[in-house]
């Protein structure tokens, strides 16, 4: 285990005193009977769903700058993500469709376009995430691939449970309410200061689904800081959806 990883685990021991506490050791192509129970308990709290629609009200600050924004949020699970950017006045500043192997965002405002490879978000987020995980980010659920590592930690007490492991060259901490839903997530990569935080609160079930209503999500690294705040208005799950995203001809192409 790395010695970042241990420092997590005593932190969450201190944390979580007097608790009961379990390491799980695991076999990645082979889990045991042990990872799988945890796996499978944590998978059955996860939200499962096809689609997922979301209106929030968001605050997104940025180097030093703040604003207050509206935010679209469209999901087809597994396949795409869509949001859009809405500033004061109703204006649609930004369009962002991600897919598991591209980016593309048009600034409505400049009048800009960008197409990449999904690998350009590692210029804003840690190497290592996945669709899968940026899609599971987002909606509150815990990524089960994660938890297939032979570095887990595992404290629980009556009131939560920390689950705190190392894979794929990621330290990551959950914290885990009382209903198996995540109340915090941190995500860093070893011997680097890139971070990323989300935390979810004010759930409610939606359409049967345990939704956190309120999350929040930091990322630094490389002498960047961008933090959002977002309380969801409107939320609809498994409802026809369209993502729209037609790029005008005379929008400059942005390489």
């Amino acid at each position: 285990m790395s010695k970042l990883s241990l420092i997590l685990a005593m932190s969450v021991l201190i944390y979580s005193c007097g608790t009961k506490r379990k390491t799980v050791k695991s076999i990645p192509d082979e889990p045991t009977a042990v990872e799988k129970d945890i796996a499978s308990t944590f998978e059955m709290s996860n939200l499962n769903f096809i689609t997922f629609a979301g209106k929030a009200k968001a605050k997104v600050e940025m180097d030093k700058e703040s604003r207050d924004v509206t935010l679209n949020v469209r999901m087809e699970r597994d396949k795409a993500i869509w949001i859009s950017v809405t500033a004061l006045l109703g204006i649609e500043g930004a369009r962002i469709l991600i897919t598991p192997d591209s980016v593309k965002i048009m600034n409505k405002l400049q009048g800009e376009y960008i197409a990449k490879p999904f690998s350009y978000l590692y210029n804003y987020v840690n190497p290592g995430i996945s669709f899968r995980m940026l899609q599971d980010i987002l909606v509150g659920n815990i990524n089960l691939h994660m938890l297939r590592t032979d570095q887990l930690q595992v404290a629980s007490s009556a009131d939560d449970t920390q689950l705190i492991g190392v894979k794929d060259g990621l330290t990551f901490h959950y914290g885990i309410n009382k209903a198996n839903r995540p109340f915090n997530f941190n995500l860093m990569e070893l011997g680097k200061n890139n971070k990323l935080e989300a935390n979810y609160s004010d759930y409610a079930v939606i359409d049967g689904h345990n939704f956190p209503q309120r999350f929040t999500l930091t990322i630094e690294g490389d002498g960047m800081k961008v933090f959002s705040d977002m309380q969801y208005t409107k939320t609809d799950f498994n409802q026809n959806i369209e993502l729209p995203f037609t790029v005008p001809s005379r929008y400059k192409v942005i390489k």
